[in-house]
C-alpha cells in the first residue's frame, strides 16, 4: 500500500510541476505580447481620452513710456506690449454618448468604445470694446480621430486653424457680451474616458453640466473622481448626470469601460490550480478503490493524469481561436471522454460512468468553472472541499486503515439483517 500510494504521489508531483510550466507559458504568451498588442489596438483604434474645457482669449497692444538717463540727458522711448486678456468660462452643457465594442487581440480582449461629444461653452467679455477673441481647443488625445468636428461661435462656424493635438479659430465678441461656443466630434478610445475641468489642482467650475449616456451597465468610476448627482437605468446601460452651480474641485469625471472575461489570465490561473482538482480526484479515486476492492495501477493514474493535463493543455491553445466559453466546453468533453473511455478498459463502464465521471466532472470541471465566478471562487471551492471531506469521512469511517497498510487487503463493509457490521476480505 505505501508503495502505491508513493507511487501515485510521484505522478502526481511530475503532472503538477507540468502544469506549473503550462501556466507559466501562458502568462508569458498573454502579458509579453500583451504590452504591444495594446500599442497596436491604441494606434489603430484610438488611445484613452481625457478631454479638457476649451479656453477663450484676446490680444491687446499697450503702450508703455520708459524714461531712461544716458550722458546726462533724459530720453523717453515708447515700447508696444502684446497682453493676453482670458475670457471667464461662465458656463458649461455637455453631453457624452459612450459605446462599448469589445476587441480581442491574442489572450486579451480591450476595452474599445465610441464616444460623442457635444458640449456648449458660455465665455464673458469683460471688456467694453469688441474683441477678436481667439477660442483654443486641446483634443482628448493625439491617438484617435476625430470626426463630424463642430466648431461654432454663436451659432456661426469660424475657420479653423489645426496644430498637433488642437484646432483654434477667431470671432468677433462684442464687448460686455457672452459668446457660445459650440463644439462637437465623433471619436474612438480605449479602456476609460475623462473630462477634467482645468491644469491647476482645484478649478473653480460654474453653471457646469454633463451628461453621459452608456451603452453598458457595468459602469465604474475610478478613484479621486466624482460619482453623479443622479443616476437613471435604461434598457441597455445608464443616463448619468453631474450638476454643479458652483463647484471647487481638483478632481475629475471619469468613466472606466467594464472589461470582458480575459482567456489568457484565466486559463493561465485554472492550469495552476489544477493540481487540486487532481489531488482530490487522487484521493477519491483512491478512497473508492479502496472500498470496493478494485485494483488501479499506478500506471493506470498515470494515464488518468494525462487526461487531465490534456483540458488545460487544449484550452490553451483553443481560447486564441474560439470564446473562452465554447473553449472551455469543448476542453471539458474531450477530458471526460479520455477518462470515461480509458476506465471502461480497466474497470468497467459502470464505475467509468458513473464514480470517475463524476469525480472528475467536480473536481476538474466544477471546480475550474468557479474561476468564471469572479469573486466567489474561493468560496465555490472550499464548500465543495468541505462536502468532499464530509463524504470521504463518513465512508471510510469504520475502515482499519492498520490492517489495510500491513496486509494491503481490502475490506468491504457489510451489514448483517441484525444490524451488526462485519467486514469481507478481499
Amino acid at each position: 500500500m505505501i508503495k502505491h500510494i508513493a507511487a501515485i504521489t510521484f505522478i502526481f508531483i511530475c503532472t503538477a510541476i507540468a502544469w506549473g510550466i503550462l501556466g507559466a507559458t501562458i502568462f508569458d504568451r498573454t502579458y509579453n505580447s500583451g504590452s504591444s498588442a495594446e500599442g497596436r489596438v491604441a494606434s489603430t483604434w484610438g488611445a484613452p481620452q481625457n478631454q479638457s474645457p476649451p479656453t477663450a482669449s484676446f490680444d491687446e497692444v499697450i503702450q508703455k513710456k520708459e524714461v531712461s538717463i544716458e550722458n546726462g540727458h533724459k530720453i523717453e522711448t515708447v515700447t508696444q506690449d502684446k497682453v493676453t486678456t482670458p475670457l471667464t468660462l461662465e458656463g458649461s452643457h455637455i453631453n457624452i454618448d459612450l459605446n462599448l465594442e469589445h476587441r480581442q487581440k491574442g489572450l486579451l480582449w480591450y476595452s474599445t468604445y465610441k464616444v460623442a461629444f457635444d458640449g456648449a461653452y458660455s465665455f464673458h467679455n469683460t471688456s467694453s470694446k469688441d474683441q477678436a477673441v481667439s477660442f483654443h481647443l486641446n483634443f482628448p488625445t493625439d491617438q484617435a480621430i476625430y470626426d463630424d468636428l463642430v466648431f461654432t461661435v454663436d451659432d456661426a462656424p469660424i475657420r479653423l486653424t489645426n496644430e498637433k493635438n488642437s484646432a483654434s479659430g477667431i470671432a468677433q465678441v462684442a464687448g460686455g457680451k457672452t459668446a457660445t461656443l459650440k463644439i462637437g466630434y465623433k471619436s474612438q478610445g480605449l479602456n476609460d474616458w475623462r473630462y477634467h475641468f482645468g491644469t491647476s489642482e482645484v478649478t473653480q467650475v460654474r453653471d457646469f453640466s454633463l451628461q453621459m449616456t452608456t451603452n453598458f451597465k457595468d459602469i465604474d468610476f475610478p478613484d479621486n473622481t466624482l460619482s453623479p448627482s443622479k443616476k437613471t437605468e435604461t434598457a441597455s446601460g445608464w443616463i448619468l448626470n453631474w450638476d454643479y452651480t458652483n463647484l471647487m474641485s481638483g478632481y475629475q469625471i471619469a468613466m472606466t469601460m467594464p472589461e470582458k472575461l480575459q482567456p489568457g489570465p484565466l486559463a493561465g490561473r485554472i492550469s495552476f490550480f489544477a493540481p487540486v482538482s487532481l489531488f482530490f480526484f487522487f484521493f477519491l479515486m483512491l478512497i473508492i478503490t479502496t472500498l470496493r476492492g478494485i485494483e488501479l495501477h499506478p500506471m493506470n493514474y498515470f494515464f488518468l493524469a494525462a487526461a487531465f493535463f490534456s483540458f488545460h493543455l487544449l484550452l490553451a491553445y483553443l481560447v486564441d481561436h474560439v470564446s473562452i466559453h465554447m473553449a472551455f466546453a469543448i476542453c471539458s468533453a474531450v477530458s471526460v471522454f479520455l477518462v470515461v473511455s480509458y476506465l471502461r478498459l480497466v474497470v468497467g463502464m459502470r464505475f467509468a460512468t458513473r464514480e470517475a465521471a463524476i469525480a472528475q466532472f467536480i473536481y476538474l470541471v466544477a471546480f475550474s468553472y468557479a474561476f468564471f465566478l469572479k469573486g466567489f471562487t474561493g468560496l465555490a471551492i472550499t464548500i465543495g472541499s468541505i462536502v468532499t471531506l464530509f463524504v470521504v469521512m463518513q465512508a471510510t469511517g469504520r475502515i482499519r486503515w492498520k490492517e489495510k497498510f500491513i496486509t494491503g487487503q481490502t475490506e468491504t463493509p457489510q451489514i448483517e439483517p441484525g444490524g451488526r457490521i462485519i467486514s469481507v476480505q478481499n
